[in-house]
């Protein structure tokens, strides 16, 4: 039985074993990211991250020590160089497993290991993100970000506020403009109105001239 025996053999015998992790290792630092089992990957994982945590001191005792694992001197190279320079102050957890689709042949589980600083995709997306805010009874802190938005809202109310009243203005200037032309068609007629008594006025009446012809 094999009870409490955590340990993954990966179907290989120790040098075998050594020496594929090792050769996985080196591409995992010449290239950033590889694919392969699941199983694979997270004993790869166990396998690298300490000679990453060991490149952070560059000493020949450190080199020589990293060495004696990888047994790749452009390996060794670019860990010392590049790496430990880029993961210098994170404390741990220096690669990121992503599960994949399974394989077509065996079905394996398959996975992607990666060094987490090389992922541009997924560092831009952390810095855009926005802060979340949480209330307190204390009082809210707006943050630079909460005031951007709070200026353009008041900025966009504000132009529509603007624009409404300019509606209001022109329809009242329209229901003005209406009311000027019915007073200008009306005053003709009252005028016309005006006219007919005075011609009235003016005919004298039978019994008038009867008298004045007496």
């Amino acid at each position: 039985m094999r009870h409490r025996k955590s340990f993954n053999h990966l179907g290989r015998t120790s040098s075998h074993r050594k020496a594929m992790l090792s050769n996985m290792a080196s591409s995992l630092i010449m290239h950033k990211r590889i694919f392969t089992t699941l199983a694979k990957a997270k004993a790869l994982r166990g396998y690298v991250e300490p000679l990453i945590t060991k490149a952070k001191e560059d000493t020949t005792h450190s080199r020589r020590t990293v060495f004696k694992y990888l047994k790749n001197k452009y390996a060794v190279t670019e860990l010392f160089r590049e790496i430990s320079v880029k993961v210098g102050d994170r404390p741990g957890g220096y690669t990121r497993i992503i599960k994949l689709e399974n394989r077509l042949g065996d079905n394996a589980e398959m996975a992607m290991i990666e060094l987490v600083d090389y992922n541009e995709n997924l560092l831009k997306e952390k810095t855009a993100k926005k802060a979340k805010s949480r209330r307190r009874r204390g009082g809210k802190k707006s943050t630079a970000a909460e005031q951007t938005t709070e200026a353009a809202a008041t900025a966009t109310a504000a132009t529509a506020t603007e624009e409404k009243e300019e509606v209001k203005a022109e329809a009242v200037e329209e229901k003005v403009e209406e009311k000027n032309e019915e007073v200008v068609e009306e005053t003709p007629k009252a005028e016309e109105k005006s006219e007919e008594p005075e011609a009235k006025a003016e005919k004298p009446s039978n019994d008038e001239e009867k008298k004045g012809e007496k």
